[in-house]
């Protein structure tokens, strides 16, 4: 089999992304850390347009961007498949990994930013919340149902990093009573063995990105 090289940075749910769908897989994979700060000549070379991870390099050949990254894995190794079969269950699957992608960034811009600008940050990341609560999960266990999947992976980092945001924030968005199917999931996703395994430390998380808030807030 040709060889496989994730390069990444610890903290990032990106790169969580690929190490979930490839250990669901099986794939055997050799991790290299990238230093965001430093960019390494890999990094460069593999993705002169963005010169950002994560990147999977597999048999020489770079890709990039995480769910692009997600679709080659299933196409290249079919086992254990991360989306349905089914072409409509399958566009379904895709309509909700392309909202995660569109809208998931609002609670980062919860921790990027302060004042109105967080403001409109909260409401948006509400918003988005009210969405998969109303309409994505119903009463399943994972979003394509009783097995998780690659909506679920898409979303992966409402189960540990959206905790870790509200803590350094200070800004509660995940009321258990107000989201008691998105609680629910989270506890089902962070149940899955392969999640389990391989989830960031959150102490480790907490004092990382405190620093870097500290450090975004005293430059403005």
């Amino acid at each position: 089999m040709a060889e496989v090289k994730l390069l990444a940075t610890w903290p990032s749910p990106f790169y969580y992304r690929v190490v979930w769908a490839l250990k669901l897989k099986g794939i055997a994979y050799e991790f290299i850390e990238e230093d965001l700060a430093n960019k390494s000549p890999l990094l460069l070379q593999y993705n002169p347009v963005h010169k950002r991870i994560p990147v999977l390099i597999h048999g020489g050949k770079p890709i990039c961007e995480s769910m692009i990254i997600l679709e080659y894995i299933e196409e290249i190794w079919p086992q254990n498949h991360l989306l349905p079969s089914d072409p409509y269950d399958k566009a379904i699957a895709r309509f909700w990994i392309k909202f995660a992608e569109e809208k998931s960034p609002a609670i980062w811009m919860v921790f990027w930013t302060n004042g109105e600008e967080q403001e409109k940050a909260v409401k948006d990341s509400l918003e988005m919340l009210k969405t998969i609560e109303e309409h994505a999960l119903g009463e399943k266990k994972f979003f394509g149902g009783d097995k998780i999947d690659m909506v679920d992976i898409a979303f992966g980092q409402l189960a540990q990093w959206l905790q870790v945001n509200e803590d350094v924030t200070g800004v509660k968005l995940l009321e258990a009573s107000k989201f008691p199917r998105l609680q629910r999931w989270i506890k089902n996703f962070k149940l899955v063995p392969i999640i389990k395994e391989n989830l960031p430390d959150c102490d480790q998380m907490f004092a990382f990105f405190k620093a870097r808030r500290e450090m975004l807030l005293a430059s403005k």
